[in-house]
Order: structure tokens, then C-alpha cells, then sequence
């Protein structure tokens, strides 16, 4: 027996495992605007702009561009680009896989080809903490109002003050403190 003989029987990080993992996924189609907080498997394959806090897995694919402030999971997996500081448990950015930002992790991986800008430091432990989680009964949904009832059941007999109409249904974002916005290096 010799104490250089010792091997690992797996790999860290095995593309089943992670496969596994993820329950959410956007699409290399789609452009993400908003922050991403909960718990579970996210993989990002399309591009993504706003705060990212998971307590879970996170997957940048190949086709994948993030830009965020923050990026807080308990695993993230780059592949793809990602523009901002990243706090987690387990690193791993592959060979196609470029990050400009700093890394507060306990566990880093690379393989050759891995692009990192940025300061690392490793933690003996970190914990992911979500904000306060809300049931959907507390979220906060716009009121519903129905339109009064009219005597007169023609609609072209009845003409609506400006007050008096119906206001558009507007969709907001959710209020978040201002965050310093960072310049995306695939734009020119």
C-alpha cells in the first residue's frame, strides 16, 4: 500500500447528476429582465440581466449570458458568460465558460480553457440565505376591479369620461434597491 495510490472513484460534477437537479429552465430564445430568487435547479441557456439567488443548483449553459450584481447559489455550473460576483458553495467553470467578476466559494473547479477575471476567495462554509419567503396568498397582486354594471346594455350609448376608464393593466417589476449596472461584454 502506498500513499500515492490513493484515487477518486468519480468526478466532482457529472453532467447526470446535474441534469438531475434542474427544474427550470430558460431558454436559449429568451431575454430575462428581473431578479431570480428561490430554491431548486435553474439552467440559463438564453440571457439574463438582474440578481440570481438560488438555493439550489444553477446552470450557465454555453449559450448562456449572464449579468449580475450578485449570483448566490449553493452550486453554480458556467459554461457560458457571466458578468458579475458569484457567491457559492461548489464552482465549477468549464472550458467554455467565462466569468468577470469576484468569487467568494468554498469549492472551485476548472477545467483548461476556464476564464475567471476577478479575486477568489474560499470560505471554510457559506450559506445561501433567500429573503423572507411569501405564500401566493401574501404576494402582491394588482387589485381586480369589474366594470359597473350599465343600464343602458349598448356599448356606443354610453361614452366614458377620461376618470372613468378602465386604466390599462400595467405589469411592474419588483422594487429593488438601485443596483450599479454593468456594461455586458458581448455588447459593442
Amino acid at each position: 500500500m502506498s500513499i500515492f495510490s490513493r484515487k477518486k472513484d468519480t468526478a466532482v460534477f457529472t453532467p447526470e447528476r446535474l441534469q438531475a437537479q434542474v427544474s427550470s429552465v430558460l431558454g436559449p430564445g429568451i431575454h430575462w429582465i428581473g431578479d431570480l430568487h428561490g430554491t431548486g435547479g435553474v439552467r440559463i441557456e438564453g440571457t439574463m440581466q438582474g440578481d440570481i439567488v438560488i438555493k439550489g443548483l444553477v446552470v450557465i449553459g454555453e449559450t448562456g449570458k449572464v449579468i449580475c450584481p450578485e449570483l448566490k447559489a449553493e452550486t453554480v455550473v458556467v459554461a457560458g458568460t457571466v458578468q458579475g460576483n458569484i457567491t457559492c458553495q461548489k464552482l465549477e467553470i468549464r472550458s467554455t465558460g467565462r466569468v468577470w467578476g469576484d468569487v467568494v466559494t468554498v469549492s472551485f473547479s476548472s477545467e483548461d480553457g476556464a476564464f475567471l477575471r476577478g479575486q477568489m476567495r474560499m470560505e471554510e462554509r457559506i450559506e445561501i440565505q433567500l429573503l423572507e419567503e411569501q405564500t401566493p396568498e401574501e404576494a402582491e397582486m394588482p387589485a381586480f376591479q369589474p366594470e359597473a354594471v350599465l343600464s343602458d346594455p349598448t356599448p356606443a350609448a354610453r361614452e366614458l369620461e377620461p376618470e372613468q376608464a378602465t386604466p390599462d393593466l400595467q405589469v411592474s417589476e419588483p422594487k429593488t434597491p438601485e443596483k450599479s449596472k454593468l456594461k455586458s461584454p458581448w455588447d459593442n
